[in-house]
């Protein structure tokens, strides 16, 4: 035995070696685990591991560079719209994680759990800043935070009431009673002047929460409410239905405004235990998640089927079905099943790993056996718990069975990861470094990702070469080109060569950091800063050194008086 590593508590089901027998990459599908093993230097190349348990919820980043998933497996993860990484993962909560929401204002992030607790976390420091927590044990599934991102509040299917806290204090502020039933959905429109909520009592209530005398309004309808969202313009809410139903109200008429009947667009595949056609299956039939569009024109809906419905809000039409899955080892992707698959102990695909059809037939011998009829295994079924679109409109995902799902009009938006090679080493790049293949050094640095590496390289570009190589910079690593360079002239001697490579950036690719600012804004904001702050000590230093400075300009300029002095006498004479 050369080495034994250790990967996880749970069984492998796949591994592979690559061609030079360097690298080894593993998979454990149960806990969602990839990872790339060299085992020479005993290092990990990559390592990544999504969900391991059903996502619960979505949400999008302000900028829509990251897209923040809820499971129940208890983790948070924050997810890269470009590379399609994980590149932080939370797991502070206890239990399963319901509900997520992002404030518009800040990078803060809240998430809702059954552990009975609402937690902040700070997206630039990676940290829980503030737990909430209700009066009595209450297992909260829905979360909404104010426009100012100064108020958060909860709802519970325990409860019938919504607990609002200030995010300064963390303190209770209030309890809004009123509904009947369990709180479904909650959401705070753009404007930020009205909570709405939803919940099992066919009801839907508007609350003015920052009024002196909080009112509220309420909207009657005629089965469960599911989901609710708001119009980004703050003037219409739309309300999903066990029934089926799309609803659209006025939020300052309180009237409907328009109905979409969704069912027989939403109506998916057959399961194995239906005894009806998958046209006649109810439970398939209802949206359970909702979302407008960042214009408004249009609203996406998921439920328990395999589609996603598209559809135009100012004419009521049915724009496009997506198809989410056509995997067929999950229940609800075909339309029709086969006779020849049932058995006189139910369907093949409900029996046990062992079952073999010879067990299930008569035989006629003293002692023989028939197989257990009442093993049993089930099959996930697919579905789709959340949708979100993009700040931008260009893109919207969705999570599923099959995991985090992103659809895009760009077309350049694709999985992209770090491109691995085993030819990309430390070596490698020290050598190209050496051979004056600068612009290969520098991509070789950002795909192994090594902070000394990185600085290593950029001291060893000379300053007459940025230029030349800003403008062959493939456009997927300018992001990380802008932040190393920031982080860089934070910590660097060098000013004047770091303000150079900003500079040759700006001049270079301005027009494409102004047509994806949502996607590399957060980048542009971090090399601001560092710029103000180098700007605010540089304007301190020379306040404090003026004086000195006036004295030794007035010392050289009296020397050279007397010195002109002397030589006019020396000539004179």
């Amino acid at each position: 035995m050369i080495h034994m590593l250790s990967i996880s508590q749970q069984e492998l089901d796949d591994v592979a070696i690559n061609d030079s027998g360097k690298w080894l990459a593993l998979g454990a599908a149960k806990l969602g685990q990839l990872l790339v093993w060299e085992w020479q230097s005993e290092s990990y190349v990559l390592k990544q591991q999504g969900h391991f348990d059903t996502l619960n919820d979505l949400v999008y980043t302000c900028e829509g560079n990251h897209i923040i998933t809820a499971a129940d497996d208890g983790k948070v993860k924050v997810w890269d719209t470009q590379s399609g990484f994980c590149i932080v993962t939370f797991t502070e909560h206890s239990s399963g994680v319901t509900a997520c929401n992002f404030a518009q204002k800040g990078n803060v992030l809240f998430t809702a759990s059954l552990d009975g607790s609402v937690r902040a976390w700070d997206l630039i420091r990676y940290r829980n800043f503030r737990t909430f927590s209700a009066p009595t044990r209450l297992s909260f599934s829905s979360v909404a935070v104010d426009l100012s991102g100064d108020v958060v509040c909860a709802g519970s299917l325990d409860s019938f009431s919504i607990h609002i806290w200030s995010v300064q204090t963390g303190q209770l502020l209030d309890q809004l009673a009123g509904h009947e039933g369990p709180v479904s959905s909650l959401a705070f429109t753009p404007s930020g002047g009205s909570l709405v909520s939803g919940s099992w009592d066919h009801t839907v209530r508007i609350w003015n929460v920052f009024d002196r005398t909080p009112t509220t309004e309420i909207l009657k309808l005629q089965a469960t409410v599911s989901d609710i969202a708001v119009r980004p313009d703050s003037k219409q809410i739309a309300v999903a239905t066990l029934d089926g139903q799309l609803t659209f109200w006025s939020v300052a008429e309180g009237t409907l405004s328009a109905s979409l009947d969704g069912r027989r667009d939403v109506s998916g595949g057959r399961k194995l235990s239906d005894r009806r056609t998958a046209a006649n299956v109810e439970g398939t039939k209802t949206f359970n998640c909702l979302s407008y569009s960042a214009d408004g024109s249009c609203i996406i809906a998921g439920g328990n089927s395999k589609y996603l419905c598209l559809y135009d809000v100012l004419t009521g039409g049915f724009l496009k079905k997506y198809t989410i899955s056509i995997n067929l080892s999950l229940q609800g992707t075909q339309a029709y099943l086969r006779s020849s698959t049932l058995t006189e102990a139910g369907p093949v695909g409900l029996l046990g790993d062992e079952y073999e059809p010879s067990f299930h037939e008569d035989r006629k011998l003293p002692g023989a056996g028939r197989g257990d009829s009442s093993s049993r295994r089930t099959q996930p079924e697919v579905r789709v718990t959340a949708v979100a679109f993009s700040p931008a409109g260009r893109a919207f995902c969705a999570a599923s069975t099959e995991g985090l799902l992103v659809y895009s009009l760009d077309r350049d938006l694709q999985f992209d990861p770090l491109e691995l090679d085993i030819k990309i080493t430390q070596a490698n790049t020290l050598k190209a470094m050496e051979d004056c293949l600068y612009l290969r050094a520098l991509i070789m640095s950002f795909r192994l990702n090594e902070t000394f590496l990185l600085k290593r390289v950029f001291e060893a570009i000379p300053l007459v070469e940025v230029v030349r190589l800003v403008k062959q910079l493939p456009e997927i690593y300018l992001a990380r080109l802008v932040r190393s360079v920031a982080q860089t002239t934070d910590v660097s001697p060098h000013l004047e060569r770091n303000l150079c490579w900003i500079e040759a950036l700006l001049n270079t690719h301005g027009p494409y950091f102004k047509a994806n600012m949502p996607a590399i804004s957060q980048e542009l904001r971090v090399a601001q800063k560092i710029i103000k702050t180098l700007q605010a000590d540089l304007a301190r230093i020379a306040d404090e050194n003026v004086h000195l400075l006036d004295y030794i300009l007035g010392e050289s300029t009296g020397k050279i008086d007397k010195q002109s002095t002397v030589i006019t006498n020396g000539w004179s004479s």
